[in-house]
This record gives C-alpha cells, sequence and structure tokens, in this order.
C-alpha cells in the first residue's frame, strides 16, 4: 500500500486534504437593515463558490437597531432625517446605492423603498424559535423570507399576519408560531442574545462572526466574503 505523509495511506490523505472545513458563521443582523440583506445574499454566493471548500452552518443572531420602536412605526424618511441628519436628496442616493447593491448580489429591493420602520422584536422571536426548533435550514430560510417581506414588498414586520406568512412559506409550524406571537416567549432568550453582542463591541450590523473569533463587519461583496472565508478556512 503506498503511503503519504506521516504513514498515511494515501487514500486517507486525498480524503483529508477534500474534506471541506466546518466554518460556524454567526451572522448578527436586523429584519430593519438593507445591508444585511446585501450581505446574507453576497455571504450565500461566496458559500456557493466555496462548496466542497467549506462547510458553513449559519446561526442567525438578533440586533435591533430601533428597540425602542412604537407599534405604529415611524415614516422612513423622517425617521432617517431624525436620527442621521440627512436629507431627502442623500437618502435617494444612498437608496440606490443599495439597490445596485443589492441587484449584483442577488437580492431585489422594492423601487419605491420600504415606506416606514417598524418594531423586529417579534421577528427576532421567531427566528430564534426557528434556531431551537426548526429543522436544518429552517432559521436561514426564515430570515430570507423576513428580508424579502420588509425589503423586497415593504411588509410590516410587526404584523403577526406577516409573520405567519413567513412561518407558512418555509414550512415552520403555523400554529407553534402563533402561540409564540401571543406571549412572550423567547423574549429573554432575544434579549440576552442581544446584549450578550453589544457588550462585545457589537455596533453596527451586519456583524458576521466566524467560528467565534472573526469579525467581518458590513455588507462587503461576495469576493470579499470568499476571500476572508479561504484565508480563515485555510487557519482551522
Amino acid at each position: 500500500m503506498a503511503l503519504g505523509p506521516a504513514g498515511w495511506a494515501w487514500r486517507d490523505y486525498h480524503r483529508i486534504m477534500t474534506t471541506p472545513v466546518p466554518l460556524r458563521i454567526d451572522f448578527v443582523s436586523d429584519i430593519a437593515c438593507p445591508w444585511c440583506a446585501v450581505g446574507l445574499s453576497a455571504l450565500e454566493r461566496a458559500l456557493q463558490r466555496l462548496d466542497g471548500t467549506v462547510s458553513a452552518e449559519l446561526h442567525f443572531q438578533p440586533f435591533e437597531l430601533n428597540p425602542h420602536m412604537g407599534p405604529d412605526g415611524e415614516d422612513v424618511s423622517e425617521h432617517l432625517t431624525k436620527k442621521y441628519g440627512s436629507t431627502a436628496e442623500q437618502q435617494a442616493q444612498i437608496r440606490e446605492t443599495i439597490r445596485q447593491r443589492g441587484a449584483q448580489e442577488g437580492f431585489t429591493f422594492r423601487a419605491e423603498g420600504r415606506g416606514r420602520i417598524w418594531n423586529t422584536f417579534d421577528a427576532h422571536r421567531l427566528l430564534h424559535w426557528a434556531g431551537e426548533e426548526g429543522a436544518p435550514g429552517q432559521q436561514h430560510a426564515l430570515k430570507k423570507a423576513l428580508l424579502v417581506a420588509y425589503h423586497g414588498r415593504a411588509e410590516n414586520p410587526s404584523d403577526a399576519q406577516v409573520l405567519l406568512a413567513c412561518v407558512r412559506e418555509v414550512g415552520l409550524d403555523e400554529v407553534r408560531a402563533q402561540a409564540i406571537l401571543d406571549g412572550d416567549e423567547f423574549a429573554d432568550a432575544v434579549r440576552a442574545r442581544e446584549q450578550f453582542y453589544t457588550a462585545h463591541g457589537i455596533r453596527s450590523v451586519p456583524a458576521v462572526i466566524i467560528n467565534e473569533r472573526h469579525l467581518i463587519s458590513g455588507g462587503h461583496p461576495s469576493e470579499s466574503f470568499e476571500q476572508a472565508l479561504r484565508q480563515i478556512a485555510g487557519q482551522v
């Protein structure tokens, strides 16, 4: 039998060298964040190109850009002017930049924009539930469905019917989801995760944390994610 390094059989050496490197990816983000939609799509494209090189396990973690947003929401233009001091012209330019970046990464933003900013806490509670009790991939699918509902169709992510429609879309248990929305289940867990990440310096999203060690901040192009993941995988 032919032997490789340290006496391994060549077939074992080949298997080891071609086994995808496992990576844990914590995607810290908010439904209300358009750059999070861009960043997730870019990350997904990077992972597709790295198929066979890395094996990624995605976990979606909560972050609220506007945790004190009331049930009636707020006009997005008024909100951005009050929060950042931006003009309507500046907002239109930024919106177009985000739209173009989304198109490059495969995410389609609603041409008219989002309309209003809404509270996203219940959406995070359902995402936490999907991560705890859902089948593999269902939390990811729910995250995508929520981003499309809000940024693609300007639907209200604090509306129970919008949330339940997303739950149905990805095959999660609608009765269980309704029970969660009717109570406060997972509220403490979501707040604890939010506090954990803010305590560790996360102030803006998306924040992509690899193997609980490497931080990639912002909605980078897929090529940047691919390069970073290759480098990190080479260190594992």
